[in-house]
């Protein structure tokens, strides 16, 4: 070729090359997109890799390959997949900012998978990096924001940037002091309340199951609800009926707010074909529920558990449960095995898992109480009621079961809306176990708070959340710790 042509030509191929490179949601990606929100990870890939085919370009199929990933480890929770997959992460943003700078995905993109890459991080511990990558995608939101207003995804992620920076524990509020975030968590799920309600009017209507899931998990993991049930069963609704992802979540929701039953028939209805990854928290809350009603199939959907996670959380715990169920059976050598089990298997890193080796290794539990507490994780208050007044309380010898006796009671009445009640009862537990390693009475005056904080009543509520703050070595420290601080910070105290 001549060479006064050479340049030209070169030229006029770079320009061919740059002009593939897009962002396009198209109908295919959608339907990917839509298959990764159902947890049909073989048929998102499948749909994914035609696309990179035929239009190999589009930087969406970068993106949704990150939710393979996000979604994909969230599910299996396994530390061995993490970092396998976490140096992915670099790899995407670079192909990213090779692509078309113009489009409202190109800088929302990479927030996405700044933003996905953080929630994961710290799942997996890594706070430090996690909060330096929410910070990076805060940023690259902000500066979309401002070039396109009207693009309704950034408002998702924004919101749940705000929500990030607002639910981090006190005790690494200094992380965030450090890289001058704040956030404000109901803030962020108001605006994605309001995102829910906008979304199916417009082009984005795809995003909809992936707000409806934030909103649930956030709903429910960190502001604590327990009265939005009737609401948050009719967003899952909106969903796609044959999304695994909707299945947990109904489950999911219905055991966290009371509904035991609904639990249960909502987990056991959970699509099981080969089409979707296992997804063994399912196994789990299924587990949990079904001892809460005392169900005599409970250790199959635990063992589930156990034998289908790859991750390092609620093994000491499913473990626990099963050998509790041997023991309100009647069958003492199982009890015993399964305790081992609890000292022996998984990982005491998360709480409940701390939790149950704590009582793997204490006195055997009292039946009644045992069955009183499962009772109430069930929201059978009445049978909970029941069970603990049938009860002479002089007849507990320990401590630990005095004051657990105070406690449930004052629990049960608690949610019942007896509160004269419920705080008499709060009370006896404080004065019975505040000096004792167990949780009890600091999540006594930790409740006693809340119930003031109902009434209004700011320094009855201010005095108690420092009670439960005050209070030393006892189990769920840094829980009880931050839910009282929040309190504290609800009421300006």
């Amino acid at each position: 070729m001549n060479k006064k042509y050479l340049l030209p030509f070169i030229f006029l191929l770079a320009c061919a090359t740059s002009a593939k490179a897009n962002f396009n949601f198209d109908a295919n990606c959608v339907e990917a997109y839509k298959a990764i929100l159902g947890l049909r990870m073989a048929e998102a890939k499948t749909l994914i890799q035609k696309e990179k085919q035929q239009e190999p370009g589009n930087g969406i199929t970068v993106l949704l390959e990150n939710y393979v990933d996000y979604f994909g480890l969230l599910t299996s929770e396994s530390k061995d997949d993490y970092e396998r997959l976490k140096d992915n992460k670099s790899t995407r943003l670079s192909a990213l900012e090779e692509n078309d700078s113009k489009s409202p995905y190109y800088l929302f993109s990479q927030a996405e998978v700044y933003l996905q890459w953080s929630l994961l991080r710290a799942k997996f511990g890594d706070y430090v990096s996690s909060s330096f990558d929410a910070k990076k995608a805060s940023g690259l939101l902000k500066d979309n924001n401002e070039k396109f207003p009207d693009f309704l995804p950034n408002q998702k992620s924004l919101a749940l940037v705000n929500i990030i920076f607002g639910a981090i524990p006190a005790s690494f509020k200094g992380i965030t002091r450090f890289l001058g975030m704040t956030g404000n968590t109901q803030a962020g799920i108001k605006q994605l309340e309001t995102l829910r309600a906008e979304l199916p009017k417009t082009k984005y209507s795809f995003y909809n199951n992936e707000v409806i899931f934030f909103i649930c998990n956030i709903d429910i993991s960190i502001l604590h609800s327990t009265n939005d049930y009737a609401k948050l069963t009719s967003y899952m609704a909106e969903m796609d009926n044959n999304s695994l992802l909707k299945a947990y979540l109904q489950g999911y929701v219905a055991s966290k707010t009371g509904h035991n039953d609904e639990a249960i028939a909502f987990l056991e209805a959970s699509p099981k074909s080969g089409q979707y990854i296992k997804f063994p928290a399912i196994n789990y809350y299924l587990g949990c529920a079904k001892l809460n009603r005392l169900d005599s199939d409970t250790p199959a959907a635990l063992f589930d558990y156990i034998k289908d996670f790859r991750g390092v959380n609620y093994i000491k715990d499913a473990y626990l449960k099963i050998a509790y169920y041997y023991l309100l059976h009647n069958d003492p050598e199982k009890y015993a095995y399964y305790i081992k089990q609890v000292k022996t298997r998984g990982n005491a890193i998360d709480e409940k898992d701390r939790q149950a080796l704590s009582e793997a290794n204490d006195t055997k539990p009292d039946i009644d109480l045992l069955k009183a507490r499962f009772y109430f994780d069930g929201a059978y208050y009445n049978k909970a009621l029941a069970q603990l007044l049938n009860k002479d309380v002089n007849s507990l010898k320990l401590t630990r079961d005095k004051t657990e006796y105070y406690y449930r009671l004052g629990r049960v009445y608690d949610k019942t809306d007896k509160f004269s009640e419920a705080v008499l009862n709060y009370q006896r537990a404080i004065n019975f176990g505040k000096t004792t390693h167990y949780y009890y009475a600091a999540n006594a005056a930790l409740s006693i708070g809340r119930l003031y904080e109902t009434k209004r009543d700011y320094k009855k509520a201010a005095e108690y959340y420092n009670q439960a703050i005050d209070m030393k070595d006892h189990e769920y420290k840094n829980s009880i710790d931050d839910d009282a601080k929040a309190g504290l910070k609800r009421i300006g105290g």
